[in-house]
């Protein structure tokens, strides 16, 4: 049985100015079943937020970690929640 939830991820690097939302997006559609966004931080980094079940997340954050993204990600901290809802689709904010 697979659960719905949440993962809220933080993005560390050179993930700004370089289509990091742009194919994190496209990731999310390409595996499907993910709601959420990504969006640049004032800091530098780009927060991504995706909704959807356990195993959906879980490869959206291995992308994330794992080196096959636009940019140079130095680092990625993520939390696991349960869902809010509300998201229409997967969007670049």
């Amino acid at each position: 049985m697979s659960e719905d939830v949440r993962l809220v991820a933080w993005v560390r690097g050179q993930v700004q100015g370089v289509g990091f939302r742009w194919f994190t997006r496209a990731r999310a559609l390409e595996i499907g079943g993910l709601s959420g966004f990504a969006l640049n931080l004032g800091d530098g980094r780009v927060q991504v937020v995706a909704e959807g079940r356990r195993e959906a997340c879980q490869k959206l954050l291995d992308w994330l970690q794992g080196g096959d993204t636009p940019g140079r990600v130095d680092g990625v901290t993520e939390i696991w929640d349960t869902p809010r809802g509300g998201y229409d689709g997967f969007a670049i904010r």
